[in-house]
């Protein structure tokens, strides 16, 4: 029998995620703060939970899909919030990006009431959340893993179990700063093509096959080409991982000089008014400073 699933978090990654998981034949209780997503949901199936501690005390398992650290910690640890409504044995899988202490900080109240967490921050923005595609990088005890992997997969194509709770979400800063160099990388490059008067068009399909090529260089270039930002993941969502990554970094004496440039970049875009653009964006720093436009 298919556990009865609570989710909290309704956004841009959470409702198509929920979705999904009506769509596999979940029973599913649903919250958020805003009443539009919950209205949509409701439409297609799902419950209405009237708190994060109703739906904790409706559900086996309670997915988080939320913006940052605080989000997470007043969700679960606060007032009406997950741990006071929670039975013991409930599962808790916190799939924000958030920093990995906090994920270990939040698992261990968890603890204290008896419940299991996972932490499982993902990869591929709207597109894949929409199509069940995402990338989940799990962090927490096997056995509790082994027992959602079936729901993890219903989101993704991959739910791949990386290490010990904090893990997941320390996957995921490295992701965040691969995509965010790759982006940078791929701006610099299209820009450089647009000023030498070669059509920047061309030269993707010339150079995608190669060691050039990725997935990032698919998923943005055609976009960066239509002048489409509409966000698939927000600049300032990433300026938020990468704030994190950094700071986690830090901590760890690991130096980072790279992501620091692409943070500085992402925050003078945000000063420029373009912080809710797709991270796609990012090109639109290097046309801003050689005076020219990448288009088809």
């Amino acid at each position: 029998m298919k556990k009865k699933i609570g989710f909290i978090g309704l956004g841009v990654m959470g409702k198509p995620m929920a979705k999904n998981l009506l769509k596999a034949g979940y029973s599913l209780i649903v919250y958020d703060i805003r009443p539009e997503p919950v209205k949509e949901l409701i439409a297609a199936g799902a419950q209405q939970a009237t708190s994060s501690r109703d739906v904790a005390e409706k559900s086996e398992v309670i997915i988080t899909m939320l913006p940052n650290s605080p989000e997470v910690k007043e969700v679960v640890l606060g007032k009406d919030g997950v741990l006071e409504g929670a039975r013991p044995g409930t599962i808790l899988i916190d799939m924000s990006s958030i920093a990995p202490l906090v994920s270990k900080e939040v698992s261990a109240k968890a603890k204290e009431k008896s419940l299991q967490m996972l932490d499982a921050p993902v990869s591929g923005g709207e597109p894949k959340a929409i199509e069940g595609t995402l990338s989940i990088m799990v962090g927490g005890p096997a056995e509790v893993f082994e027992q959602v992997e079936e729901i993890l997969k219903v989101m993704g194509s991959s739910a791949v179990l990386v290490g010990d709770i904090g893990s997941g979400n320390t996957t995921k800063l490295a992701n965040q700063i691969i995509v965010a160099l790759n982006i940078a990388a791929m701006s610099e490059a299209m820009v450089l093509a647009t000023k030498a008067g070669v059509q920047p068009s061309k030269v993707y399909q010339a150079i995608r096959g190669g060691l050039a090529g990725s997935t990032v260089l698919d998923a943005k270039v055609p976009l960066a080409l239509k002048r489409n930002f509409k966000p698939g993941f927000r600049i300032e969502l990433h300026i938020k991982d990468l704030a994190n990554a950094l700071d986690t970094a830090h901590e760890l004496g690991v130096p980072v000089p790279l992501a620091s440039q692409v943070m500085e970049i992402m925050q003078a875009l945000r000063v420029d008014g373009k912080a809710k653009d797709d991270h796609g964006g990012i090109i639109q720093f290097y046309e801003k400073l050689a005076k020219v436009q990448v288009t088809d």
